[in-house]
C-alpha cells in the first residue's frame, strides 16, 4: 500500500519536471535519480530509501529483487554534489563510510565511468539504480527522485553528446 501511495506522489511531484525539462525547451537542469524505463522497481522510493539504497542499508525491492545503486567517479562535481544532497555526506565522509563498511563485508556502489554509461547500465539491468543531470534523460529510463531543483549545465556535462 506504501508503494502505491508513494508511486502516485512521486508521479504527481515529477509532472513539473516534465514541462521544466531541457527536452522540453527550457535550459533547466535538475540532479536526478533514476531508474530503467522497462524494468520497472517494486519500490516507490523517498529521499530516505535511496539514500539507504546507496549506503546498502537497503539490499531489495518489495519483490525481492536485488537493487545495485551506481555512481560516477570520485571527484566529479555530479558525484560530490549527489554525495551532499541525497546522501548528506562529503566525499571524504563517504570514503570513511566505505572503508569501515569494506571491513564488514559491504562493498560501495559500482562506479561508471560517464553519465552515458549509467544510462545504459541502469536502463539494462534489473534493479540498477543512478544518477544523472536531466539533460542526459532519455526514454530508456525514468526519474525515481529530483535531488537538486537547478544544476549549472556545464557542470553537469550537458555539453557531453549523448552515447546510446
Amino acid at each position: 500500500m506504501r508503494s502505491h501511495r508513494l508511486a502516485w506522489i512521486a508521479a504527481l511531484t515529477l509532472l513539473p519536471l516534465a514541462a521544466s525539462c531541457p527536452a522540453a525547451g527550457t535550459d533547466a537542469v535538475h540532479l536526478v535519480v533514476i531508474a530503467s524505463a522497462s524494468q520497472p522497481l517494486k519500490l516507490a522510493p523517498d529521499r530516505d530509501d535511496l539514500r539507504n539504497i546507496y549506503l546498502k542499508k537497503i539490499f531489495i525491492d518489495d519483490d525481492g529483487r536485488r537493487l545495485i545503486p551506481v555512481n560516477l567517479p570520485p571527484g566529479t562535481p555530479l558525484r560530490a554534489l549527489f554525495a551532499s544532497r541525497l546522501i548528506g555526506m562529503g566525499e571524504a565522509q563517504l570514503a570513511d563510510y566505505w572503508n569501515r563498511q569494506y571491513f564488514q563485508g559491504v562493498s560501495p556502489p559500482y562506479v561508471l565511468a560517464s553519465q552515458q554509461a549509467v544510462v545504459r547500465f541502469v536502463a539494462t539491468t534489473p534493479g540498477a539504480i543512478g544518477y544523472i543531470a536531466s539533460c542526459h534523460l532519455d526514454d530508456r529510463v525514468r526519474v525515481l527522485l529530483v535531488v537538486d531543483p537547478a544544476i549549472d549545465p556545464a557542470a553537469a556535462g550537458c555539453g557531453e553528446p549523448a552515447a546510446h
